[in-house]
């Protein structure tokens, strides 16, 4: 990329305070500095937490990112807040389950799929963000939701449709065991979500955490409490390992 630039420079192409600006890390605008380098460094822009900010802030920041990249989400924004940057931005489109906040210049365009598999219908905000999450980052995303091992009949009637996936993000409460059947019936990496989701023993969330740690099924890997972002990210990274060099 600084080649190219640079290139450019030397052509007459581009003048040399264009080409500071593209050459520049980041984006000062006083109470946030906005990475737009991230995109070249990791493959994907900057992904904006919702939280702790107020309306205004997020505004500020996904219209900075709207000009500058060909997809931006925000993840935990409250519809309050999502309501507010859809006045000045109404092509963004807002998730009330997944409290997601997104907009993609197109749709995913890509080979294969990431399964995401919920358990339950409490899991879904979870499930959802990590959806929207994988959606957003340009990979297509089935969903398979409500087929916990309380019905594991439920499980196995979609079980072709989750073994053909190129990766699994299973989300699942409780006692968490959901990842640990998965991952004895199917070849593709499984990336478990511990849920919040549990009565008092559950220990919001720490006791699913902790059977998916301890799972005896290979394959199995763990991201945080109700972390959806975290294992959809990670999904996206092995799909688009599994198809380097593809158009």
């Amino acid at each position: 990329m600084i080649d190219r630039i640079l290139e450019q420079v030397q052509n007459g192409t581009l003048t040399a305070a264009e080409a500071k600006e593209k050459l520049s890390m980041y984006e000062n605008l006083g109470f946030v500095k906005i990475d737009h380098h991230r995109k070249n460094r990791q493959g994907f822009p900057e992904i904006v937490f919702g939280e702790g900010k107020s309306a205004e802030q997020i505004l500020t920041i996904v219209q900075s990112l709207r000009a500058r990249n060909d997809a931006v989400l925000v993840t935990r924004i409250s519809p309050e807040k999502a309501a507010f940057v859809q006045k000045k931005c109404p092509e963004f489109e807002y998730n009330e389950i997944a409290k997601t906040l997104a907009w993609t210049e197109e749709k995913p365009k890509t080979n294969g799929y990431i399964a995401i598999v919920c358990a339950g219908t409490s899991d879904l905000s979870v499930a959802e963000e990590a959806a929207v999450t994988a959606e957003t980052l340009g990979v297509n995303v089935r969903r398979i939701y409500d087929v916990g091992v309380a019905g594991l009949h439920r499980l196995l009637d979609n079980i072709e449709e989750i073994q053909n996936a190129d990766v699994s993000v299973c989300v699942a409460g409780m006692e968490g065991a959901l990842p640990s059947v998965l991952g004895g019936l199917v070849t593709n990496p499984i990336i478990a979500v511990p849920t919040s989701v549990g009565y008092g023993a559950n220990f919001n969330g720490l006791s699913a955490l902790l059977s998916m740690l301890n799972s005896c099924a290979s394959g199995v890997s763990v991201v945080n409490i109700d972390n959806g972002f975290g294992a959809a990210y990670n999904a996206v990274l092995i799909h688009r390992l599994a198809h380097k060099g593809e158009k």
